[in-house]
Parts: C-alpha cells; sequence; structure tokens
C-alpha cells in the first residue's frame, strides 16, 4: 500500500498531490467527496451524506465508492467508515418518488422497499400532511404539487427519495446552437450531457468557464419554451445578448421579465428580485411560473438563490431544472435544498484544471496587510462591536495601498471593489474613476461597462453589484478593499471577475487589501478558504513592501 490518499475515521480525505498517483485517486473521489481546502501539498476532502447522495443520484454504488477509497488509500481504511457509507448509501432508494399509472390527474405514487421506513417517516408531523391515502403497505399517494416539499422534508430526516417521475416535455420550441465559427469546449458538453442524462441537476464551473453557453447547450438539446432566472438586471441583458449571438434565437422570441420589463415570451429571462418581490404579503408576480407551459428552467447562479425561490420552485419538479454556479458554498447551508428542489450535481470542473487547459487565467493572488495608525487602533478598540468590521474595513491606510497598486497596473483594465458605498466614492475621487453601486440606472451600468470592454475606460470601482455574472472579458486586476464579512461566494464571484483567459496569456492579479488585528483579518481568512479550496496559494506581504514584491 503506496497510495496518495489517507483515509481517517473523522470521514476527512487527505490527498498528497504531488504523488504519481494523485490525479486518478483525485477522479476516484471526486464523485462523492467535497473538497474542503486545497493549499499546495495536501489537499483535504470530507465524505457527507449529501456527498453520498449526490454520488447515488449519478449512478455510483457503494462498492465503487469502497473500491476507491480502498484501492487509492496508503493505510487500511477504517472499518467503521467503509460500514458507514455504505450504510448512508443505502438509505437513497428504499423510497422512491414515481408517476401513478391510473387516470386520476396529479397523482404520484410514494413507495418504498422497506416497509419500516415508510412507517417511520409517516409519523413525521411535517411528512404526514404531505402525503394522501395509502393503497398498500409499501405505497402512498402523494400529489404532485407536494412533490418538492416532500423531497425537502424527507432529506431533513435522513430518508432522500429517489425521484422517478419524469418530468413533462413541455411546450416545443426549436433552439440550435449556431457553432459557425465556435463549438462548445469538452468540459462544457460533458456537463451539457451529464445534466441531460440525470434529467436535473447543478454544473458546477469556475468563473469564465463560460456557464452560459452550457445553458444554451442544454436548452438546444431540451428544444423547449425556457424560464431563465438570473440575479439582476445587467445579467439578464448579458444572457439575451449570448443567446443571440450563440443560438438560433431571435429578438422577438427572448423576453426579459425584471423591474424595468414584463415580456412572456418563448425564452423568458427573469430577475430573482422581481420574483421576490412582495405587496401585502404576496408574491404578485409568482403567476410567471405558470405563465407558460415551461419545458427548462434554468437558474444562474444557484448558490446565490433566495430563500423564497426555494418555496417556489419547490412547485416546478414536473420541469427540468438546470443549475449554474461556481461554487456550490452557500453561506446559509442551504445545499440539500438545492439537492433536493434542482436536484444533485452533475458535473463539477475544479478551477485548476480548467486553468490548466487553458481556459481561464492563471491568478496570482496577494493579501496585502495595512496598520492602524495609534489613534485608528483606539478608535477601533473603543468602538461598538457591530460597527468594528465597518470601520477597519474603511481604514483610510487602504487608500495609499489602492494608489500603489493602480499605478503598479496603470494600462491594465482594473476593477476596484468593495462592499461600503462611502469608502467607495472616496476611493472614486480620489483615482477620478467612474462608480458604479446599486443606484447606478441599468442604462449607465452597461454604458460603463461597454467602456470597460472596448478599453476606452481602464478603471472601475465597483460595489458588490460587480458580484454577479457580470460578463467583464478584459479585466485583469481586482482590488478589494472591504467584503460581505467572510462570504466564500463572494471571494469566488470576486476573483472570477479576472479570470476570462488573456489573448496574450498573462496572468491575472487579485489583491485584498487587509487591516491587521482586527476583525477585518478574520473575515480575509475566512474568505480566503474558498482559495484555498480551489487550489490557488495567496501571498501576503506588508503594504511598506508593496514597492519590493515582484509580479508573477
Amino acid at each position: 500500500m503506496n497510495g496518495p490518499l489517507i483515509v481517517q475515521s473523522d470521514k476527512t480525505l487527505l490527498l498528497e498531490v504531488d504523488h504519481p498517483d494523485a490525479e486518478a485517486a483525485r477522479r476516484a473521489v471526486a464523485p462523492f467527496a467535497e473538497l474542503e481546502r486545497a493549499p499546495e501539498h495536501v489537499h483535504t476532502y470530507r465524505v457527507t451524506p449529501l456527498g453520498l447522495w449526490n454520488a447515488r443520484a449519478a449512478g455510483h454504488d457503494a462498492e465503487q465508492v469502497v473500491d476507491a477509497l480502498v484501492r487509492h488509500s496508503r493505510y487500511p481504511v477504517p472499518n467503521s467508515l467503509l460500514l458507514d457509507v455504505a450504510e448512508t448509501m443505502d438509505r437513497f432508494g428504499r423510497l422512491t418518488l414515481e408517476k401513478d399509472d391510473s387516470t386520476e390527474p396529479g397523482r404520484l405514487l410514494l413507495r418504498t422497499t422497506d416497509r419500516a421506513v415508510l412507517e417511520e417517516i409517516l409519523r413525521h408531523k411535517k411528512i404526514k400532511p404531505l402525503t394522501g391515502e395509502r393503497l398498500d403497505p409499501d405505497t402512498v399517494v402523494v400529489h404532485s404539487s407536494e412533490r418538492g416539499h416532500l423531497k425537502q422534508e424527507l432529506i431533513k430526516v435522513g430518508w432522500p427519495a429517489e425521484d422517478l417521475a419524469g418530468y413533462v416535455d413541455g411546450e416545443k420550441h426549436p433552439i440550435d446552437l449556431r457553432q459557425d465559427d465556435w463549438s462548445l469546449r469538452p468540459y462544457q458538453q460533458q456537463a451539457v450531457d451529464g445534466f441531460w442524462d440525470g434529467g436535473s441537476g447543478v454544473v458546477v464551473l469556475p468563473c469564465g468557464a463560460g456557464k452560459t453557453l452550457v445553458g444554451a447547450g442544454a436548452m438546444a438539446r431540451s428544444a423547449t419554451t425556457t424560464l431563465i432566472l438570473v440575479t439582476n438586471t445587467v445579467s439578464a441583458r448579458q444572457w439575451r445578448d449570448e443567446l443571440l449571438a450563440r443560438t438560433s434565437l431571435t429578438e422577438d422570441e427572448i423576453g426579459e421579465y425584471s423591474g424595468s420589463r414584463k415580456e412572456i415570451r418563448p425564452v423568458t429571462i427573469a430577475t430573482y428580485q422581481v420574483l421576490t418581490t412582495r405587496r401585502g404579503g404576496v408574491y404578485k408576480h409568482l403567476d410567471l411560473l405558470d405563465a407558460r407551459d415551461w419545458g427548462l428552467i434554468v437558474y444562474d447562479e444557484v448558490h446565490l438563490l433566495p430563500a423564497p425561490i426555494f418555496r417556489m420552485t419547490a412547485d416546478l419538479q414536473a420541469r427540468r431544472r438546470l443549475g449554474l454556479t461556481a461554487t456550490l458554498v452557500r453561506e446559509d447551508g442551504r445545499e440539500s435544498e438545492v439537492f433536493t428542489l434542482i436536484g444533485p450535481k452533475r458535473y463539477d470542473a475544479p478551477w485548476k484544471d480548467i486553468e490548466a487547459q487553458g481556459y481561464i487565467a492563471p491568478a496570482d493572488c496577494v493579501e496585502v496587510r495595512v496598520t492602524l495608525s495609534d489613534s485608528m487602533r483606539m478608535a477601533y478598540a473603543v468602538a461598538e462591536p457591530d460597527e468594528r468590521y465597518r470601520f477597519a474595513s474603511c481604514a483610510p491606510a487602504k487608500d495609499r495601498v489602492v494608489d500603489q497598486l493602480v499605478e503598479r497596473h496603470r494600462g491594465q483594465q482594473t476593477l476596484v471593489i468593495g462592499q461600503y458605498l462611502d469608502q467607495l466614492r472616496t476611493l472614486a475621487e480620489r483615482l477620478d474613476a467612474p462608480l458604479i453601486t446599486g443606484e447606478t440606472t441599468v442604462a449607465e451600468r452597461q454604458k460603463l461597462f461597454a467602456a470597460f470592454r472596448t478599453g476606452e475606460i481602464q478603471l472601475l470601482v465597483v460595489s458588490k453589484v460587480a458580484n454577479f455574472s457580470i460578463d467583464l472579458p478584459e479585466a485583469s486586476v481586482a482590488i478589494q478593499v472591504s467584503g460581505t464579512f467572510g462570504s466564500r461566494q463572494e471571494e469566488a464571484q470576486r476573483l472570477g471577475r479576472v479570470l476570462r483567459p488573456k489573448g496574450d496569456g498573462r496572468t491575472a492579479h487579485f489583491y485584498t487589501i487587509v487591516a491587521r488585528d482586527t476583525v477585518d483579518a478574520e473575515f480575509a481568512a475566512h474568505r480566503q478558504r474558498f482559495l484555498t479550496e480551489q487550489g490557488y496559494a495567496y501571498r501576503i506581504v506588508d503594504a511598506e513592501d508593496l514597492g519590493t514584491l515582484e509580479l508573477v
């Protein structure tokens, strides 16, 4: 035994990256183990029930998982772990949701291969009301409207149902990819195939790796009316432009359903905000979900899906559903709801793999630490606890570092990104650069982003509105001055802003400016976990030594 994997009884897997068989081991464990940390030499994976159920949903069985662990392990695998893997995976599929062949409309059947399991779950107070007549000891009726809610509750009690009820075809609508001078990259085609073969689920790809094209590929495969849910209006219009450029769809076939427009067409792109708008406690735009006989629902940035959308989409279980994301990390812990309501992970490509293929730029990640002055340190010390993060994030010492970094990368397309508007206004004025915030009109945002893409503008100061689905392929430098506490989601989005491949093969540069000895540093460490999880090493330098920093 001299494998690259150390399997531990706490369900963590340690992978020695430099081992000659490391790549084979990584591919073997990827379907069922989640990558937690990926520093230079040893990567840490964790085996969880959700990961094992994901694997079962994708067609892997316990024997394959056990074989992967035993074959690649350096030491004997703890027997308790192997037993737990087998028993956890065996829970998936003892309950199945199936179509009812009777003529009564809207009926599904919940069946079991283990009568005791059915008896157990029917005694849960949140599950019993979701079921109907008991047809026999192993079968109970479920109304199709409760399909999503039931799956949610079942996974909470540790008995995930295998959904075999299938999908309605939806309204047919021809959609073809126009691959004249381009074609889907191999991993994009694999993602489309993995999604389609599974029926519904999530595709995980790095920012800049072309998730929109995976969506377009799925739409062409489906050839049905499609509802696309996105984070904001700018993103909606970028989706429209990409679909017009890459598919046979015309402007008349694509509708925008946002705060400013309410168009319902064969392909309709709606924002999460408009769907979650409430008046008098009522979601007034919820009818959009039933406005057409949709054949496909696409959820862009599924890791940001607002909680109300989960409740709404529980009713869309009969439609094929595709979730697109750069990271399945959710700060609210709702990964299990993504699994139950949208589907299991169908395809996942590690960021460094896509980088190695040349499809995203290599990135140099640097944390620049600044020291607060004595007076600022004292002011920070006496500030109210809930004000300390803002105080440290907006430290004036950061402004001088931004000046240095902007000057250092003069001539390159640079984004200065932050959380606090007063800080960003100060920096925009100091740098004589345009500022984009949530208050900036959609038209003005589009105008400034377009000028940035053409190089007419080389420096933009942006708030968190630029975290989501903003296509800025020329951006090569990002300077982060403040963030949303410890959000790893946000770190993924912000790094993704500079990862589009550069024509000359240049490295992207991602800087985070942090006030040492404050909660700013603590939150930055948590955010940067995302970088190490994806295999990016980041350097730490003192602001005083910035002039001697060598560019990678």
